[in-house]
């Protein structure tokens, strides 16, 4: 083997952005990701959770809520209010449509796929079909005081629960009115800071699964408003909730970065009597575990940390095999850096603008696996940002460095480089 000489970049100061929240398909086909920065990623389940797409993010869109509907329409919401379209071939946001209620706090699909339930700051409850070409404006349910953080679907979507500071209701779909009003923190002694419902579920039976930033998950029999189960699980907020398919499994997100699998179980061997109880404690976060999921084999987390981490359920899992093995994304999928060989450049790529770098170099020879010392530091020439709030997709550095390029979802970008000595100057074409 030939000589080379191998150079650690350590300039390069890349912070991912977090995870938001999750969705998977209803067929467990797919996963939606959102993260903080409004990019939305898409996996594919069936080439072992392959990064299929990204749709870069955009400054003025937040998503703040992912969901599938109508077959493999992805929508997503946020706290500009808007309702957004993804259109999964153009790799941007198709459409539009302002919610009416301010941003937009929490968003879910009916079992069929034909209806979207959006939760506002103003507290109101609004219902979207979803057409060909877009969705349409369908009507309000009941609005009450307070900021809906977090909704469900019962599974035969004759009933909505939402989620709010202290509280949580449920709403008729067909009269649009609250049936039962009922208060999370009312049995708690000195309760004098609020408790938010983070996150929420309706079961097929009736039941309600509250998770609060007092660290509870709770289970409420919504027709009588009582408690039925409790469940401490963190001493910190449970932020995050996912419910299986056959509601016999559930997964739940900590601020600590902590995860936690519930199950429900028969109380006595062979016996008809089933509770809830957890079973599994993960720690696979550093940050706050602000999305799950829970596909049909495994457990999904994502954090702020931008770790995305997909747990396989062993009981599920037919044959040790490449699907029983825990992954965990941790970097970008995409290529972020570019090399010019002959002009011995490195570019670096964020989201809203590039950093253009000089190697350093050595004029020193040693033995394989010594460190030379550099003659020449490297050195930051430029930093070009990109105009607009468009985040960029895509960039490149031509071999001799003489040409430096960039693609946003609308626009591309192309510059001539002039490296004279030290200064550097750039020319648009």
């Amino acid at each position: 083997m030939g000589e080379f000489e191998v150079h650690r970049v350590r300039f390069f100061g890349l912070v991912p952005a977090g995870v938001r929240c999750l969705a998977c398909h209803p067929r467990g086909s797919r996963l939606a990701l959102a993260r903080t920065d409004g990019a939305v990623e898409v996996y594919n389940f069936a080439a072992n959770y392959f990064q299929e797409k990204v749709i870069p993010g955009h400054e003025a869109r937040s998503v703040e809520s992912l969901c599938w509907a109508a077959g493999d329409r992805l929508f997503g919401a946020g706290l500009g209010g808007d309702i957004t379209e993804y259109d999964l071939s153009g790799l941007s946001a198709a459409r539009g449509l302002d919610g009416g209620g301010g941003p937009i706090w929490s968003m879910v699909a009916n079992s069929t796929g034909t209806q979207l339930a959006i939760g506002c700051e103003d507290g109101s409850v609004k219902i979207f079909q979803v057409v060909p070409g877009g969705i349409q404006f369908e009507r309000n349910l009941d609005r009450r005081k307070g900021r809906v953080l977090c909704l469900s679907w019962h599974p035969s979507d004759t009933h909505i629960v939402a989620g709010s500071i202290d509280f949580f209701r449920v709403i008729d779909v067909t009269s649009g009115q609250t049936v039962q009003r009922v208060m999370v923190n009312h049995h708690v002694e000195k309760a004098k800071r609020e408790c938010v419902v983070w996150a929420i579920a309706l079961l097929s039976s009736g039941t309600v699964v509250s998770a609060d930033s007092f660290g509870r998950v709770q289970f409420w029999d919504w027709e009588q408003g009582t408690l039925a189960e409790s469940h401490t699980v963190s001493t910190s907020a449970v932020l995050s909730l996912a419910v299986s398919q056959k509601e016999d499994s559930m997964i739940v997100g900590t601020s600590t970065g902590a995860t936690y699998h519930l199950q429900l179980l028969p109380v006595r061997l062979g016996g008809l009597e089933k509770r809830w109880v957890r079973t599994k404690p993960f720690q696979f976060h550093s940050h706050d575990v602000r999305a799950v999921a829970h596909s049909p084999t495994a457990l999904i987390s994502g954090g702020l940390d931008a770790q995305l981490v997909i747990r396989p359920l062993m009981e599920k899992v037919q044959k040790k095999s490449y699907d029983a093995a825990l992954r965990k994304f941790t970097f970008p999928h995409r290529r972020l850096v570019s090399c010019a060989r002959k002009a011995r450049l490195l570019l670096f790529q964020f989201s809203q603008y590039l950093e253009l770098w000089r190697l350093g170099s050595t004029e020193e020879t040693g033995k394989d696996g010594e460190v030379l010392p550099l003659c020449r530091m490297p050195e930051h020439l430029v930093q070009l940002k990109s105009k607009g709030p468009e985040h960029i997709y895509c960039s490149s550095i031509s071999p001799c460095g003489t040409w430096l390029g960039y693609s946003t979802a609308s626009r591309f970008q192309l510059y001539r480089v002039r490296c004279d000595g030290d200064s550097v100057s750039l020319r648009k074409v």
